[in-house]
């Protein structure tokens, strides 16, 4: 479970540490003599940053996620996705809510962050508006389907991107890991980072 809807599951793997060293051994040859064990030569390729044995190894995960913490996840363009679709199904009234500790004012001297704290009943207020907008939102968006028959695919453009949404995410070893570096870094936003911190 990550959030308070969304999970993060390994669904398939390949490979192994296997794959990696014989990748690399295959690629250093003579190099790797001095390399006593794979372990040995895992973290050499690491410290060393050869990552392309890594890239011998894949992980496909299925995610559900508020839709604009998906926007952060489809930016590691060396990822394969499939996701649900809004035009075929009709999308669930689940919401992503942020904890009140989560819901923070626009930092001073971070463009894309938030610091600081609110007062108690400017939280609330704000978790208020943000469920009353939701299930207005949805409201209109079901009742546009249902009782109008309006297009899932147009109907769609009245929900805010707080809505979940789910895909499948493949990505091999090496890429995987430049994506944890940085969704899993202090400066990234915390929402991404809860699912970055579970993927890992």
């Amino acid at each position: 479970p990550v959030l308070d809807h969304g999970f993060v599951g390994l669904v398939d793997h390949m490979g192994s540490d296997q794959s990696i060293v014989r990748a690399a051994r295959v690629s250093y040859g003579v190099g790797t003599k001095s390399i006593n064990n794979d372990s040995n030569l895992i973290r050499y390729l690491m410290r060393h940053e050869h990552t392309t044995p890594f890239e011998m190894c894949e992980l496909v995960f299925h995610i559900k996620l508020p839709i604009f913490v998906m926007r952060q996840l489809v930016r590691h363009r060396t990822a394969s996705m499939n996701e649900y679709s809004a035009r075929y199904s009709v999308i669930t009234d689940e919401f992503y809510i942020p904890n009140p500790e989560n819901i923070k004012p626009q930092s001073t001297d971070n463009k894309q962050g938030r610091s600081g704290e609110f007062e108690p009943e400017a939280t609330s207020k704000i978790i208020s508006d943000m469920l009353q907008l939701w299930a207005y939102n949805y409201k209109v968006y079901e009742g546009h389907i249902n009782d109008y028959g309006l297009a899932r695919e147009t109907a769609r453009a009245v929900l805010p991107v707080g809505g979940y949404t789910e895909c499948y995410w493949k990505a091999n070893l090496k890429n995987f890991l430049h994506m944890i570096r940085l969704r899993a870094d202090s400066h990234a936003q915390w929402e991404i980072r809860e699912y970055a911190n579970a993927m890992y």
